[in-house]
């Protein structure tokens, strides 16, 4: 059986031995292969239900087929040909080149083995060489040689597969149907993740599901909140249920660091990063595209990690997360990357390019899709004499839509709302000395004929921008502009009184201590946060009444997030600060429910809730009538709080009666001790002070003697 220690107790046994933690780099210790040192990992207990095939140590050997036959004396010169083909892609080990030869004629078989320091090596290499055309005689039939034993072991009589007996399992979309229309939300601190209920009526949360090291890195919900999803050495797992959490499939990716869903929850992506054996090299990517059904890998993606660095300028700028971005709604339908000069658009029906070709852009710096439709903004910077412009093209006919030309541009950053109804293109231009720079916004009507443009400067335009967000579903929008640390927050609408086609000021906020904004995913009602170097502010406004409804403090906050309803509001602070770690959940109005500490806290997380299946018509009909529905839920309400007033007396009854307990058993002690004290008091029975007369008792008590001897001569005179 595993032990575990806490920190708290790894502290103490250092402090013992005189050892300084803060000198020790736990990130480079690693134990032994193969030894878990008594403590199994969520790993470990995949293995179990489910092996995955075991490594064999022959993951980094080729076999090249389709090679020339040729005689000895062109051995050498063939040997060359294939040694600096293969040397490109990764460093062949020492003897890692075998091309065997015919005992008898003395000419080689046309096939050979090549070894390379690593796995990852050998897997790019097999990528980038197969299908290889070195003459027209002989294509390149490239394989890894474990899967030439596999495929040795294949029987030669077909056998139908097993049926496995169907097992039920939890409805995933059951904790949609809870009775008291809670949320629930994931956290994770220490070793341990938890999934509670956001039950704001108790003013205190749920435990649903509990389980330590499920997780060794993140956890991630899926975006409609079916699959939760845990990270571990051998790849990725998923979860469903709304109590039970049973593990529905795994994607086996070894070393994988991040992974993204796509907006339908129909594909995961994953994403994994490999030294090179040579350091001059960059590292290796390797992304895997998988149904998240069926586990099967839809499509991989290989290379170095200048492959799928972002930016159309050619300088390397790092690989950006997610590489891939999907297009918007739930069909999945294409998802597409960045490179130089160019945009891959590919569709998840072949995953292959659309028209087998990506859209060329020169210096193309930055793309975004509409959230509910197939089209792309693309951003490209100025270049030489040729102005930068923002475009918007339609996929799959990759015809463009609009375009805006823009000068003296500095930076360019786009922001969709999220219906695509507008696109706003923030723009940062320099002034006429080049010394400065000034902000514009350029605004896109995407759904209306032509797709007009209008030009919004702040009432100074010299002020820098700190935030901007769009209203969810909405019109409006919020920008935080001017100098820290009082910056100002207007609010605009794209609508103008019965002009629905002009942008509007509705209010500037002077002064706020704000340098970020959180909409709830309802609309109308805004957070002006103040993170990081403002202490964790917090002001609840309602853009419809241009009112703050309350302002509160979460000391040292880092995190902010709405519940998916837009009702209740976390705010954390993790583990990047060492003290006051753990969340808060207020109402969307501002009061603060309930406050949970955690040690070491990590992560929070709401679970995403799928678009209603409600028309538009019938929400507007809901809010109309909202006094007829809401009556049942108003009795609801009462009930609870009955239930929490009886809870409360109950409460007062208790402590009531722990304090009679307290006092009867001190009345019992003192009778107990009547007799020690009539002993102490030389007999007398009373324990009434006013019975006592007091006397004052003088007591001359010697402190110290000293002897001194005095000359007779000094005493004479």
């Amino acid at each position: 059986m595993s032990v575990v220690v806490s920190m708290d107790e790894i502290r103490a046994i250092s402090e013992r031995l005189g050892v300084d933690l803060a000198k020790i780099n736990l990130d480079s210790i690693h134990l032994p292969p193969g030894d878990d040192m008594g403590i199994p990992s969520d790993d470990e207990d995949l293995l179990k239900e489910d092996a995955m095939e075991e490594d064999q140590g022959f993951g980094n050997i080729l076999v090249v087929d389709n090679l020339p036959v040729v005689p000895k004396e062109k051995y050498e010169k063939l040997e060359g040909v294939v040694r600096k083909i293969y040397s490109q892609l990764g460093v062949i080990k020492e003897g890692g080149l075998n091309m065997p030869v015919d005992p008898v004629t003395q000419k080689t078989l046309g096939y050979c083995f090549i070894e390379y320091n690593t796995p990852q090596e050998a897997d790019l290499s097999k990528e980038k060489t197969h299908g290889y055309k070195l003459d027209r005689s002989h294509i390149f039939a490239v394989n890894m040689f474990e899967d030439i034993e596999k495929f040795l072991k294949v029987p030669d009589e077909w056998a139908p597969p097993e049926i496995k007996p169907y097992v039920p399992v939890e409805m995933l979309q059951k904790w949609l149907t809870d009775d008291k229309a809670r949320d629930q939300y994931v956290i994770r601190s220490g070793g341990d993740t938890e999934v509670l209920w956001n039950d704001a009526r108790q003013m205190k949360p749920e435990l649903v599901y509990k389980r330590p090291y499920w997780t060794e890195s993140f956890v991630q919900w899926s975006p409609m909140g079916t699959y939760l999803a845990t990270v571990h050495r051998q790849g990725a797992a998923i979860w469903g249920g709304a109590t039970t959490f049973n593990r529905l499939m795994r994607y086996a990716h070894p070393q994988v660091k991040l992974i993204d869903f796509s907006p339908g929850e129909r594909y995961l992506v994953t994403y994994s990063s490999h030294e090179p054996s040579n350091p001059r090299d960059t590292h290796r990517v390797v992304l895997n595209i998988f149904d998240v059904r069926t586990g099967k890998v839809m499509r991989d993606f290989k290379g170095s990690a200048d492959e799928f660095a972002v930016g159309g300028t050619g300088g390397v700028t790092g690989v950006s997360w997610p590489v891939f971005r999907w297009s918007g709604g739930k069909e999945d339908k294409y998802f597409a990357r960045i490179g130089k000069n160019v945009i891959s658009v590919y569709e998840t029906e072949t995953f292959s390019l659309i028209d087998k070709k990506s859209i060329k852009v020169e210096n193309v710096m930055d793309f975004s899709w509409s959230p509910t439709d197939p089209i792309l903004s693309l951003f490209v910077p100025e270049c030489g004499n040729q102005p930068a412009r923002v475009s918007l093209v339609q996929i799959p006919s990759k015809e463009e839509l609009r375009q805006k030309n823009l000068f003296s541009v500095s930076d360019c950053k786009m922001y969709w709302q999220s219906n695509g109804d507008y696109l706003a293109v923030k723009v940062d231009r320099y002034t006429k000395t080049k010394k400065s720079t000034y902000t514009g916004f350029e605004l896109f009507r995407i759904k209306e004929r032509d797709i007009p443009i209008e030009v919004l400067e702040l009432d100074n335009k010299n002020d820098k921008i700190i935030a901007f967000a769009w209203e969810p579903k909405g019109h409006r929008f919020a920008v935080i502009h001017g100098d820290n640390p009082r910056p100002d927050v207007s609010f605009y609408s794209m609508r103008s009184g019965t002009n629905t086609g002009r942008v509007s000021k509705l209010t500037t906020l002077k002064g706020k201590q704000a340098n970020a904004l959180y909409w709830s995913p309802g609309g109308r009602f805004i957070i002006l946060a103040g993170m990081k170097g403002f202490n964790g502010q917090l002001e609840f406004f309602d853009v419809d009444e241009l009112d703050t409804m309350a302002s509160a403090e979460h000391f040292m906050a880092t995190d902010v997030e709405w519940d998916p309803t837009g009702r209740y509001v976390a705010t954390a602070v993790t583990s990047v600060h060492e003290m006051e770690n753990g969340f808060n959940i207020w109402s969307f109005n501002g009061k603060l429910l309930y406050r949970i500490l955690k040690d070491h806290f990590f992560q929070f997380l709401w679970r995403p809730r799928p678009p209603s299946f409600l028309s538009k018509e019938k929400e507007e009909e809901i809010a109309k009538n909202l006094k007829k529905y809401s009556k049942k839920y108003e009795a609801e309400d009462q009930d609870v709080s009955l239930l929490l007033s009886e809870q409360d007396r109950e409460k007062r009854k208790k402590l009531k009666e722990e304090w009679e307990a307290w006092i009867s058993k001190w009345k019992r002690l003192h009778e107990e001790e009547k007799m020690e004290r009539e002993k102490l008091r030389d007999g007398e029975a009373s324990d009434e002070e006013e019975e006592y007369e007091a006397k004052e008792v003088e007591v001359e008590e010697i402190l110290n003697v000293e002897e001194e001897v005095i000359p007779f001569e000094d005493s004479q005179q």
